[in-house]
């Protein structure tokens, strides 16, 4: 094997990671709970952008349940942005599944 054209592959895997990473951080998905009483805006990247509470809930004063649906949400966005990481990266690893490649996000 040619060391110098594993390294330019390399070079060149880098490059393409950096650009999905960049399209991911353009592309946004939305989490849930509560049938859509709270809903949480997360990028590609994992960051959760935008928070909205139906007013309904803040009406409740039940601080116990709007805080689980929070979080419920969150979870569901960040699981959402995850497999849209793993969707991006398939495309750099060729449908390959690499260990650990896609917590590089």
């Amino acid at each position: 094997m040619d060391v110098n054209s594993i390294m330019q592959q390399a070079q060149q895997m880098q490059a393409k990671l950096i650009q999905i990473q960049q399209e991911l951080a353009k592309q946004s998905v939305q989490g849930s709970a509560g049938g859509g009483m709270v809903t949480v805006k997360v990028n590609g990247k994992g960051e959760v952008l935008a928070l909205t509470i139906e007013k309904e809930m803040l009406s409740e004063n039940d601080t116990g349940m709007l805080q689980d649906l929070i979080v419920a949400a969150t979870n569901d966005g960040l699981r959402r942005a995850k497999e849209l990481s793993r969707q991006a990266m398939g495309k750099l690893t060729g449908g390959m599944n690499i260990p650990g490649i896609s917590d590089m996000f």
